[in-house]
């Protein structure tokens, strides 16, 4: 019986720790976040990854975030509601206002599509931070296409990426990947939120890439409802993408049309499609890159000396904090290494299923792409 008193002691002093850390001050050295709407003071981020909010809504009678663990929001004398997060990781991140149980953009921020919506996102300075920084550099154009998708009836739209010399000397031709995003994203991510364009400047610039042209379309032909990926049929975007994109491209750009040529990688169900598409497909593509998105291992490879003939480059990548998934990944890179394939694996540093994992993963992977 004496030890519940004590037992009880311990859990009041642990409890007490625990209050101590949960209402310790945040670091007073806030800065507007880059995602802000222009002229826009907050969302705010601080040296340890927390963001600050400040919603303009008097008359609202609740508002919180969608980040987990946020302190509650205050309303202060002007009306407007007040709330800090946890520290985040490094990079991008969507989130909603709640305002009395309606989940809607923050007014501050720009808008971007992701999970299945044009919602809010913050970007959290990474260490890192410089590959994908916008820099004195020559740029290339990000330029949006349209054209008629026979197939669907419909008219579809991509995002192409050329090098900064693509305009001036007409003469070079350029390999092609195409980049595939993830579930509830639409083209626009790879060159907005993933920053695509201003990571392959930087690597052209120091001269650490062959100059590639890429491609960004819309991965999916139907609308498929949320929790319902499993029951995507990825065979109509297939046909789209093989039948009607390749032919497209290579018709309107000075690519080099050829296999050796033609790359494909995504992210999460971007990954699926990229697996599934180029496995089926060893005569259009010889480079493969799956982010987040499943591995390839050799029990998948339906002829392995075909696959060892065709293909140049196996990329697989994983957050550190995607456990399962980076254990997988590493143990099929290996086993296609001993295969005799040119197989690569890359974990982003102390990140999950997010952008920041992603954009690591197309710097990482980009210099191996093409090589002579």
């Amino acid at each position: 019986m004496k030890a519940i008193p004590s037992l009880l002691v311990l859990a009041s002093l642990l409890a007490g720790e625990s209050c101590l850390v949960q209402s310790a001050e945040p670091v007073d050295d806030w800065k507007p976040a880059t995602s802000n709407q222009r002229g826009k003071q907050y969302p705010q981020v601080n040296s340890e990854g927390r963001v600050k909010f400040h919603v303009a809504a008097p008359q609202a009678h609740n508002v919180t975030v969608s980040f987990r663990d946020s302190s509650p929001f205050i309303q202060g004398e002007d009306g407007a509601w007040t709330g800090i997060t946890r520290p985040l990781d490094e990079g991008f991140h969507y989130y909603t206002i709640n305002l009395g149980g309606a989940e809607v953009p923050d007014p501050n921020s720009l808008f971007l599509f992701g999970a299945n919506r044009w919602g809010s996102a913050v970007e959290v300075p990474a260490h890192d931070q410089d590959f994908y920084a916008l820099k004195n550099v020559p740029h290339g154009r990000l330029r949006e296409v349209l054209f008629h998708s026979k197939s669907t009836d419909s008219v579809r739209r991509a995002f192409v990426y050329t090098p900064p010399d693509y305009d001036q000397d007409l003469n070079p031709r350029y390999p092609v990947l195409y980049l595939q995003h993830g579930w509830g994203e639409n083209e626009y991510g790879w060159g907005v939120q993933g920053r695509a364009n201003l990571i392959l400047d930087n690597l052209i610039a120091a001269n650490r890439i062959r100059p590639f042209i890429v491609v960004m379309i819309y991965g999916m032909t139907n609308e498929t409802p949320f929790g319902g990926l499993r029951n995507f049929d990825i065979r109509p975007f297939e046909t789209v993408l093989i039948d009607e994109v390749i032919p497209f491209i290579d018709d309107n750009f000075r690519t080099l049309s050829d296999q050796p040529h033609r790359a494909m990688a995504g992210l999460s169900m971007g990954g699926m499609e990229t697996k599934m598409i180029t496995l089926r497909h060893l005569d259009k593509f010889s480079h493969i890159g799956l982010f987040s998105g499943g591995n390839i291992r050799p029990e998948d490879i339906a002829d392995m000396a075909a696959f060892k003939a065709r293909n140049k480059l196996v990329f697989v990548s994983y957050g550190s904090r995607e456990e399962r998934g980076a254990t997988a990944a590493r143990e099929s890179t290996d086993a296609l290494k001993q295969a005799g394939i040119d197989s690569h694996y890359y974990e982003s540093p102390e990140t999950a299923h997010e952008w920041q994992s992603w954009r690591r993963s197309l710097y990482q992977m980009a210099p191996l792409l093409f090589r002579n």
